[in-house]
């Protein structure tokens, strides 16, 4: 039989109103023919009672000395929540259903507790399962190493569950569900006329997640890719298809798109950091990132010069690197209160005048450009936060994302 994996995220499973729509799209695909593999996440947000940011808050406020292992003892319990929950009303209404840990369903990870990555993929339980007609609900977010502990994926390890459960199915497509109808062209909140995107490519969406889109997990979507299994971004709450992803829009779809940008996203709270060469240092690059990296301060945004380097950091991080370079004899400069903003388009790689209208629509609006930078499907300007919304709506406008 055909196979479907259905994901739903935590406000999708955070009452009995959700739930009921969860419940409606697991009975449609049952009669559509397929069979089914439901990941959940922990129910709701921070301030919910089973939310991880709850359960995270809880640790915090009784000593917040909770080992890592033991820490993800306590995150996997939001899952298996969500997942006995819906289990009970599937059986409820007379729709078989079981359920199994990330680990039992073959998600087999290293030791890296809180940030588990995946090394193997072993279903036979699952597909065990499934042959019995059964919905298979599988407790997101989480797996086990060699030795069958429990280990956690990190943030957006829900949707990689998913992903990988579907590519180790050889799924016919992955359906994350949301509170939102898909993935649009920006950030609704700030962009009042951000439309929603029927169809968009692998490379497009990692990109717009990578860059502050945060309607799914670009891990999720480089397993998906690897696999070649496409997703449906979709509204728990709607029957609308929302946004397909795949490798091949015009196959998948019939429809021609001749965009050369496909969204505009964005991340604020940033710090630009900028270090000059020293007399008698030769080795300022090497020694900042070796710095950075030594103390666990991601970077970002880097432009590598013969007089010296200009990255940035997040706010929060940026008092300590700049204590850190200045004790290796630097006088490093921080701009604070920064946003980067991110056109991208897979239509955009060698198509001349996309830089000049960025610029144009950002001047015209006195907004000033600090760095920038750009790869085959983005490019990523630097601007103050306070300029952020406008630059959002400048861009968007600029290359009519809104038609």
């Amino acid at each position: 039989m055909r196979t479907l994996v259905q994901k739903f995220g935590g406000t999708s499973v955070s009452s009995d109103f959700a739930r009921n729509h969860c419940l409606e799209h697991i009975k449609r695909e049952r009669e559509n023919g397929f069979q089914l593999v439901v990941v959940v996440s922990a129910m709701g947000r921070l301030g919910d009672p089973y939310a991880t940011d709850t359960l995270l808050d809880l640790v915090r406020s009784n000593g917040d000395s909770l080992p890592l292992r033991e820490r993800d003892m306590l995150l996997g319990c939001g899952e298996m929540i969500s997942a006995a929950v819906l289990c009970s009303l599937l059986c409820s209404k007379g729709i078989p259903a079981t359920i199994l840990s990330g680990y039992q369903a073959g998600i087999i990870t290293d030791g890296h507790f809180g940030q588990a990555r995946i090394t193997d993929l072993r279903p036979e339980q699952l597909l065990t399962n499934l042959g019995e007609n059964k919905v298979v609900i599988v407790t997101g977010f989480q797996g086990g190493n060699e030795n069958g502990e429990l280990t956690t994926l990190g943030r957006g390890g829900s949707d990689t569950s998913a992903t990988a459960l579907g590519a180790s199915l050889r799924a016919e497509r992955v359906d994350i569900y949301t509170d939102v109808n898909g993935i649009l062209t920006a950030d609704p909140r700030i962009v009042n006329d951000a439309k929603p995107l029927l169809v968009v490519s692998y490379a497009e969406i990692c990109n717009m997640a990578r860059q502050g889109a945060k309607v799914i997990h670009p891990r999720a979507v480089e397993i998906a890719q690897q696999a070649r299994i496409p997703i449906r971004v979709r509204s728990t709450f709607s029957l609308d298809e929302g946004t397909l992803v795949t490798d091949s829009p015009l196959h998948a779809t019939g429809m021609v798109s001749d965009r050369h940008v496909t969204g505009i996203a964005h991340v604020a709270g940033i710090t630009q950091i900028s270090v000059q060469t020293v007399e008698g240092k030769a080795d300022v690059q090497l020694q900042v990132f070796q710095t950075m990296a030594r103390h666990h301060i991601s970077v970002d945004f880097i432009n590598v010069t013969p007089s010296g380097v200009v990255y940035t950091v997040f706010d929060y991080d940026a008092a300590k690197a700049v204590a850190l370079l200045t004790d290796c004899g630097y006088a490093p400069t921080a701009i604070s209160g920064c946003a980067k903003v991110s056109v991208i388009g897979g239509g955009m790689n060698g198509v001349p005048g996309i830089m000049a209208r960025i610029v144009e629509a950002l001047t015209l609006q006195g907004i000033a450009i600090m760095q920038a930078a750009d790869s085959n499907t983005t490019i990523w300007v630097l601007v103050k936060d306070v300029d952020m919304a406008s630059a959002l709506r400048a861009l968007h406008a600029k290359f009519e994302l809104h038609l």
